[in-house]
């Protein structure tokens, strides 16, 4: 009987320790805007189509390149007329410009974001559109999902990574369905079928650096500035990688995926700016170009 006990406590020595879950909580932001960086490898997201001389995006319109193999062609022509909608003067709508919820991924582009980590469910706050997500950790998506803009969310860890799966996100049908749900601000639709998965992890400083300058070829930099966070330039930590993967039948030929680097900003003052919408007629980016104010037909009283 003591050899038995013996081998046992042998046994229970060897065992390896799970891997405690990564410190991912505080205030994340990131200096690239407005689109999705494209992946290293495999099929991306829609960018910008319109580009100066350098290369660049030109910010003077937002226009998705409807061409991306990713989008079926009814998706493409959607694409196309929100991007000739910004091409004639104006910012096409979005939810961005009237306020509305932005769903899960647009939500993503937000510039900065709070994670709180607790045991059994992960909040994360955005700042510009004061928009919250709670993630349900190490529960199953319920057997019939009631749809809502930010969808059933659910999280795991996988070693150094934050998993969160998300289904169940609302089309919208007010006031034209479909009007302000897409999957980014080139007018991308969705159907319900959509599923997003995104993976958080901290990337060693120089790899986040490259990843980081990788993205600028597809988007606007730096952003922070222009919402009083800007990244400070002598930190040499870690960053936050977000790598999500897209997919749904109904618009796209493929799934698709996205990343981006996030990174501990300077505060003005130690706090969070104070970001506000409202609606009426919008001037992103301080162009001289403005969504359209919402009107109605008939008067309300």
């Amino acid at each position: 009987m003591p050899r038995i006990y013996t081998v046992f406590a042998m046994m229970l020595l060897i065992v390896p320790a799970q891997a405690a879950a990564p410190d991912l909580q505080g205030i994340w932001a990131r200096i690239t805007f407005p689109g999705f960086g494209r992946p290293l490898t495999g099929p991306g997201p829609v960018v910008m189509k319109n580009r100066g001389p350098d290369g660049r995006p030109n910010r003077a319109s937002w226009i998705g390149d409807y061409t991306n193999p990713i989008l079926k062609p009814q998706a493409a022509e959607i694409v196309k007329q929100h991007g000739d909608i910004e091409a004639g003067g104006t910012h096409a709508l979005t939810p961005r410009t009237e306020c509305w919820p932005t769903g899960v991924p647009l939500i993503l582009e937000n510039t900065s974001m709070q994670i709180i980590e607790q045991r059994d469910e992960i909040t994360i706050l955005y700042s510009e559109t004061y928009e919250v997500r709670h993630v349900r950790m190490n529960q199953p998506h319920p057997a019939h999902v009631t749809p809502t803009w930010y969808g059933d969310s659910i999280g795991h860890y996988e070693g150094d990574t934050l998993v969160i799966d998300t289904v169940g996100i609302k089309v919208g049908s007010f006031p034209t369905p479909g009007l302000y749900s897409m999957v980014d601000l080139f007018g991308t639709p969705y159907t319900p079928a959509l599923h997003v998965v995104e993976r958080y992890r901290l990337l060693e400083h120089e790899a986040a650096k490259a990843l980081d300058e990788h993205n600028k070829q597809d988007n606007l930099s730096p952003a922070m500035v222009d919402n009083g966070i800007a990244r400070d330039p002598n930190y040499q930590g870690n960053g936050l990688e977000l790598e999500f993967t897209v997919e749904d039948e109904g618009v796209f030929t493929s799934p698709w995926s996205a990343s981006m680097i996030y990174w501990p900003p300077l505060m003005p003052m130690g706090k969070w700016p104070e970001i506000t919408c409202v609606e009426g007629a919008k001037d992103y980016g301080n162009l001289g170009k403005k969504a359209p104010m919402p009107t109605a037909d008939k008067p309300d009283f």
